[in-house]
């Protein structure tokens, strides 16, 4: 067994460092899935394990455990900004703004207290940096604190900065864990009835785009071109088929209108009263155009977009019904549907509606691709093009009046804006950014389990002693004060004066303090991708100001 000890005992080697990562991360999981009191921690876990496993000495090398914790932490937010970088806009437009005042709420609030607590104790402020940076858990703002200070006092040392995160850092993943839980049991939270407040209140946000139908009765359009219903109005919409003597066509520009014709329209119902107005009045939209129907000349489909042909040109561009005779009435993207339009232009992994006969979505089908197999490979290249892109947009210094130290998004905002961003608007550019739900996922959850085993590693060097020696536990219970009393109180006002639901809280507190972990461990609890949604939506300004407001803290009071 001399083979099995030298391997243990030799930290500098490569399996020596996977074994440990490996143990770390699969004990984690596991105790994360154990529940007592009908409670588990989830992923959070891993970090304790973590700090167990460095405290008895199984410790990595570290600049390999700091490589470990950046790059699993830029896997894990480039990934949700791809995931929910298309309804963050949307998110934004909708109840964006309260989101982000109520996390600038709590970075406020965070500040507040940290000054009072250093005039109250006397704790010098790069000391109390330190702690607010572990108790709302933001590496960057630590990192942007350290330059700061150095810039200033180029004899002072940064070491109560790291220590002080390093204690403080555990209970900030598990505070907000426990703020989280503690809402839950307080207010007879039901996670499922949760779940389905919000899809009956967002219920038209996501997908607004209806099916309605309108017989003509305006005599204005009588005789006229049905691209003069096109030139009347000013919003998108889709003529899709109609009801003409007797039998239902596919609706094209060049038809002539007639009186009692049924026109079918694909809108945003915002707009179909406006539809209305002009054309005459409602129809049964089953009565003339019927879904079910099996022997119907015309039929939709859906088809995924997988063809390079498809996606680099617009739709007006393509020619689809003069040379297929079918229509493209919607399209269904990360999550959002909309009308198409001449101007759209499709990314890979669309899913678009298209109506037409049989023979002719045939061949239409093999245009679009619609290849599974394509579909399931993932876009590696691509992947790791966006990184690098985030990685150097997260270097970028920004310079404030008034401030010594250029301000950086760093390794976690930058890749998170840019993932958002070609998410949104990588198709107008021919970027390939897409990745499957499941590949999505597998990345998502290696970045964090590595970023978590990372953390709980390097701070379990030091921690027992940092707590049974010196001022450690004080640090930990002002860390623990600096962590609750923001989010208990933002958590308050966004459940009873914000009107948030549990899932969009979760995803709040979780983006108000820039914590992955939070993110992961509400995620996991409540089975839905809304806590994701809005912690993006408030993680880059949150970011911005967590980073600003440990270096001004610095700045002025140390």
């Amino acid at each position: 067994m001399d083979w099995f000890y030298n391997l243990m005992t030799n930290h500098e080697s490569v399996a020596y460092t996977v074994i440990i990562y490996s143990i770390v991360i699969a004990a984690g999981v596991a105790l994360g899935k154990v529940r007592i009191g009908g409670i588990s921690f989830g992923i959070a876990c891993v970090l304790f394990t973590g700090i167990a496993t460095s405290h008895f000495g199984f410790t990595i090398n570290g600049e390999v455990q700091h490589f470990v914790k950046e790059f699993g932490l830029i896997l894990f937010v480039y990934t949700i900004g791809l995931q929910v970088g298309p309804g963050f806009f949307a998110s934004f437009q909708r109840e964006g703004i309260k989101f982000n005042a109520l996390a600038v709420l709590a970075v406020g609030l965070c500040m507040l207290t940290v000054i009072a607590i250093h005039y109250l104790t006397g704790i010098n402020m790069p000391t109390m940096v330190g702690i607010m940076s572990g108790a709302v858990t933001n590496t960057p703002g630590l990192g942007a604190a350290q330059a700061t200070l150095s810039d200033l006092s180029p004899n002072a040392t940064d070491s109560v900065l790291s220590t002080g995160y390093a204690v403080a850092y555990p209970f900030g993943v598990l505070g907000i864990i426990l703020v989280m839980l503690g809402m839950k049991a307080l207010l007879k939270i039901n996670v499922e009835a949760e779940k389905r407040l919000h899809s009956f209140r967002h219920r038209g946000e996501h997908s607004t785009i209806v099916r309605v139908a309108f017989e003509l009765e305006n005599p204005a359009l009588f005789g006229k071109k049905l691209s003069a219903i096109h030139q009347t109005l000013d919003f998108n919409f889709i003529c899709s088929r109609i009801f003409k003597d007797g039998e239902v066509i596919l609706a094209n520009d060049q038809i002539t209108l007639a009186k009692g014709d049924i026109i079918l329209f694909v809108v945003d119902k915002q707009y179909s009263e406006k539809l209305n107005n002009l054309i005459g009045a409602s129809a049964k939209t089953e009565e003339y155009f019927p879904e079910d129907t099996k022997d119907k000349k015309l039929i939709s489909r859906r088809i995924n977009v997988t063809q390079k042909e498809a996606y680099s040109k617009k739709l007006s561009e393509m020619n689809i019904y003069e040379r297929f005779g079918v229509t493209v009435t919607r399209v269904y993207r990360a999550g959002m549907e909309f009308v198409a339009s001449p101007d759209t232009k499709l990314q890979f992994g669309d899913t678009i509606t298209v109506v037409g006969s049989e023979e002719q979505l045939k061949i239409a089908t093999k245009e679009f691709g619609n290849s599974k197999k394509r579909l399931s490979t993932p876009h590696i290249a691509e992947l790791f093009l966006g990184i690098t892109l985030g990685v150097l947009v997260g270097s970028i210094p920004f310079h404030i009046p008034g401030v010594p130290v250029p301000v950086k998004l760093g390794l976690a905002g930058g890749p998170l804006i840019v993932a958002i961003l070609i998410s949104r608007y990588g198709g107008r550019l021919s970027v390939t950014h897409y990745v499957s739900q499941s590949a999505n996922l597998m990345i998502r959850e290696i970045g964090i389990v590595l970023f978590l085993a990372s953390v709980g590693l390097d701070a379990g060097k030091n921690f027992i002693r940092t707590l049974t020696e010196g001022d450690g536990l004080l640090w930990m219970g002002l860390g623990a004060i600096i962590t609750l009393v923001p989010l208990v109180v933002t958590a308050w006002l966004s459940r009873w004066r914000g009107k948030l639901n549990y899932l969009e809280a979760c995803g709040l507190l979780s983006g108000a303090s820039t914590d992955p972990p939070a993110l992961a461990f509400a995620n996991d609890m409540t089975g839905s991708d809304v806590p994701a949604l809005t912690y993006a939506s408030v993680y880059p300004l949150t970011t911005f100001l967590r980073i600003m407001v440990a270096q001004l803290l610095i700045v002025f009071f140390a």
